[in-house]
């Protein structure tokens, strides 16, 4: 079920992992963000849309993991975009076929493949997203995945923030990159340029917040990011015993962070 968050925005989310999907209203149908995961769920927001009388005119996927990238016949055959670096890195990892990518992944039976990553790379430094509806600045930043972007809709006071700022998961960071700790740092730090724009964050997969929230789940990711940097416990409350109901494998994924960390310190000799 879609819900408004703001004027002209709203989000429907899934069961899986509480993603959100985000529809922002145009003059000629809707731009779609990150369109959701399970088959019927996306059936489900084509189905709210038709009866709202809309359609989708633009589709954007934040960064190249799988559950950004899927899409469903019922939304139609709009353009989907990504950022330059997120639509060749989506290629590239589809490159040998779907199904590789759905058995290394573990992607659930109920989320349909046929049009995985098929999305649009705009021209690196775009700053809009090129539709007839609201400015959608892009703040494209390395951190999580590369290419990754937070999207601000600035008529709407609306930060759509992609995997970061989540109030369920810590920050996840691109474990691949030259340096994933200051590339995190540096991408809290591009949106912090933002957050006085702000009035409603959605994060990939939590709880929206409103201005409050931005500065605080900044302050937090950065703190998170800071203890993993000097191989410190955070004081972290979706870590532990304070994480939510059925949220505890997150502390699994810091585990494996600290271990991945360690091992690059030993290998190039930079402490950790």
């Amino acid at each position: 079920m879609l819900r408004q968050v703001a004027e002209g925005v709203l989000v429907h989310g899934s069961e899986f992992c509480q993603s959100n999907a985000v529809v922002v209203q145009g003059r000629a149908g809707v731009l779609l963000i990150d369109a959701g995961i399970h088959g019927d769920e996306m059936a489900c927001l084509a189905n709210d849309l038709s009866e709202l009388g809309q359609t989708v005119a633009a589709g954007f996927s934040t960064h190249p993991h799988w559950d950004h990238l899927l899409w469903h016949a019922g939304l139609g055959a709009a353009p989907r975009y990504g950022t330059a670096r997120c639509a060749a890195t989506a290629r590239d990892r589809l490159s040998g076929g779907v199904d590789a990518v759905a058995k290394a992944a573990g992607i659930p039976e109920q989320v349909p493949l046929d049009l995985l990553g098929l999305i649009i790379g705009l021209p690196a430094e775009t700053a809009q997203i090129p539709w007839d509806g609201p400015q959608v600045r892009i703040v494209e930043h390395q951190a999580h995945a590369p290419g990754h972007a937070a999207l601000l809709i600035e008529e709407r006071g609306v930060l759509v923030a992609g995997d970061m700022l989540s109030d369920v998961l810590i920050p996840m960071l691109d474990l691949n990159a030259a340096d994933p700790i200051e590339d995190y740092l540096a991408a809290l730090g591009l949106i912090e340029g933002v957050a006085g724009d702000v009035d409603v964050l959605i994060p990939g997969h939590g709880s929206a917040g409103g201005a409050d929230q931005i500065h605080a789940r900044i302050d937090q990711d950065r703190a998170y990011v800071h203890a993993l940097r000097d191989a410190h416990v955070p004081g972290d409350p979706r870590i532990g015993p304070s994480a939510r109901d059925g949220w505890d494998w997150v502390a699994g994924v810091h585990e494996r962070q600290l271990q991945r960390l360690a091992q690059r310190g030993e290998r190039d000799g930079t402490p950790r």
